[in-house]
């Protein structure tokens, strides 16, 4: 190397360039420590490596922004009516602002995010950079195309993942570099046509099954470019693909898509990978990572509650608008869409766990109780939920606790220290049936529609999925009863969604999807497709804030003052540190998000 500047290129968003100068010519021609030479990746290994590499931060960590800061639990969930920052008062500075619609664009976690993202995206690119410089004779056509159809893949789930939370974003592609200097990339639009060029490559190039069950084969890249579709609103275009990949679809590992037998096995470690799972991210325990590999409460999906005997942090608490959603019908087991919140279901709010408690004797779905830990009620098998003694502190975010992705005690091996070895699942098979009912509402058959959302229903219904109570409540391992632990109706739509019409059959899709992902960090992003401009997610949102903050005998000091604004907060602001690097003769390239 013969210059006399030496230049590093920074990981974030943009670019910056960083000038050591007098660098002397030894220092120059020594290997750093850690690093390897183009000659060892330009290798079928090396691409695999790489290529691992792009995978490895599907669990939102390990490079640069990664970590509870910037997880989607916070932009999905927390930001969402489904759930609150919890752990203690002002512990997770500055995640409340997203709770109450005041963030700005110099708040770091979407710093963190953009970096994190356009990361991940390089590591994809940097696939497709070393495979035509890997030897004819050292890789098969074959196996050079299905490590281009996966980085393609993860570049496009990265940009898709960066595209929800801002819209307009740069995309980048193989042939920006840094040693190409054409780092410095605008966001004049949204980049749903260069994603469809993405996944539509994967789609038709990547094999029906895959050595590993967490690579992405051809029917995960279907289904996200049906997800792709949605949010642009193509109905038409997306419902032949969805019913193909309802009728033929499999995972990764030959297993036709199907809904797991009972709601929890799809949250059971020793279960995952099963045929629910259209797309997951793999986690890891005693791998010898100390749990970094896992699924836990930094992580994306949170491992459980706080307190008791299972170990975690409580950062993120279903709220009480959520629990209210699972109320049921008490005659026909059908959700109450306009009535839900008119009253609350029974909580222990400011009782100690010393008094006595007598839970809500109404009809509930049975998905609430492998979704919340509530006072009374059993936790997997870790013993009956007392209430304030497993709650970090009731009186910042509610009774409440997360516990969908908490650890069985009966799996210790797939537990260390606040880790999990459960998947996290960015897509499962529920999820593409309720996206084919919202497709078949707007430009299909409402009948039809009812189908799919009764197929998920039914698996609620489904007695042998229900949570029962303790054979010895002092010995949960000792197994259940046959009596349920609540009362539990859940009910098939019989006709409603063709004799009351679109409005309703469009609006049961929505809550559906609601209560069978909930606490999967999808909600906010759902009410942002289902805006479209109408101010849908600001009259959803508002009407939340205002149940939430009126709970008699409860201050939720996160939501004082706050306000879903429409036209705003349907996106999230540009980082302004992002902004300032994209300065070019004088202007920034990057525009930021409206009203910000």
């Amino acid at each position: 190397m013969k210059n006399s500047v030496c230049k590093l290129m920074l990981a974030s968003g943009m670019m910056a360039m960083v000038f050591l100068p007098a660098c002397k010519q030894s220092y120059l021609e020594r290997q750093a420590i850690g690093s390897t030479s183009e000659n060892i990746l330009a290798t079928k290994a090396g691409a695999d490596a790489l290529l691992i590499g792009a995978y490895s931060l599907l669990n939102n960590g390990g490079t640069v922004g990664g970590g509870w800061p910037s997880g989607k639990w916070i932009f999905g969930g927390v930001a969402s009516d489904d759930a609150h920052t919890g752990t203690e008062a002002g512990a997770l500075q500055p995640v409340p602002a997203f709770e109450s619609y005041t963030a700005d664009a110099t708040l770091y976690p979407l710093n963190d995010k953009w970096r994190f993202f356009y990361s991940a995206i390089q590591r994809s690119n940097d696939v497709l950079r070393i495979l035509p410089k890997i030897p004819k004779n050292a890789i098969t056509d074959e196996q050079a195309l299905q490590i281009k159809a996966e980085a393609v893949f993860l570049r496009a789930v990265y940009h898709f993942e960066a595209a929800l939370m801002w819209r307009n974003i740069p995309y980048i592609d193989e042939s920006i570099s840094f040693a190409n200097n054409n780092y410095m990339v605008g966001n004049d639009g949204p980049v749903w046509a260069q994603l469809e060029t993405d996944f539509k490559f994967a789609a038709d190039n990547l094999t029906e099954t895959k050595p590993a069950p967490g690579r992405a084969n051809s029917w995960a890249a279907k289904a996200f470019l049906v997800k792709l579709y949605l949010f642009q609103h193509k109905f038409n275009e997306a419902k032949p693909l969805v019913t193909d990949i309802i009728n033929k679809g499999m995972t990764a590992n030959g297993k036709k898509y199907d809904l797991m037998a009972n709601y929890h096995d799809n949250f059971v470690p020793s279960k995952k990978n099963g045929p629910e799972s259209v797309f997951a991210v793999q986690m890891s325990v005693n791998d010898g990572a100390g749990g970094a590999n896992g699924n836990n409460s930094n992580g994306e999906g949170n491992a459980g509650p706080y307190g008791g005997p299972y170990p975690s942090y409580g950062f993120y608490q279903p709220s009480f608008s959520l629990v209210n959603s699972y109320k049921t019908d008490p005659v026909t087991g059908l959700p109450l869409l306009e009535t839900f919140n008119n009253s609350d279901v029974k909580n222990d709010q400011g009782l100690a766990s010393s008094e006595p408690f007598t839970p809500y004797t109404g009809t509930l779905d049975s998905r609430l109780d492998w979704t919340v830990g509530r006072r009374g009620i059993p936790l997997l098998d870790w013993g009956v939920m007392p209430g304030q003694a497993w709650v970090r502190q009731q009186s910042v975010a509610g009774p409440y606790v997360h516990i969908k992705n908490a650890n069985p005690q009966s799996e210790p091996e797939a537990r260390e220290n606040n880790s999990t070895s459960v998947n996290y699942c960015m897509i499962r098979f529920a999820d593409v049936l309720l996206w084919a009912a919202e497709i078949e509402v707007e430009v299909g058959s409402l009948d039809q529609a009812e189908k799919y959302v009764n197929r998920v229903r039914a698996r609620a219904a489904n007695p042998a999925g229900w949570v029962y109570t303790y054979i010895d409540n002092n010995n949960p391992m000792k197994g259940f009863t046959n009596t349920p632990a609540a009362n539990y109706k859940v009910g098939l739509y019989n006709g409603e969604f063709t004799q009351k019409g679109k409005s309703f059959a469009r609006e049961s899709v929505r809550f559906e999807r609601k209560l069978e992902l909930a606490m999967e960090n999808h909600r906010f992003f759902d009410l942002q497709r289902y805006d479209n401009g109408t101010g849908y997610m600001a009259d959803v949102l508002n009407a939340y804030i205002k149940h939430e903050t009126t709970i008699p005998g409860y201050n939720f000091a996160y939501m004082v003052g706050a306000k879903f604004t429409k036209g705003k907060n349907e996106l999230y602001p540009i980082p302004q540190a992002q902004i300032d690097l994209s300065v070019v003769n004088g202007k920034p390239l990057l525009k930021q998000n409206p009203n910000y």
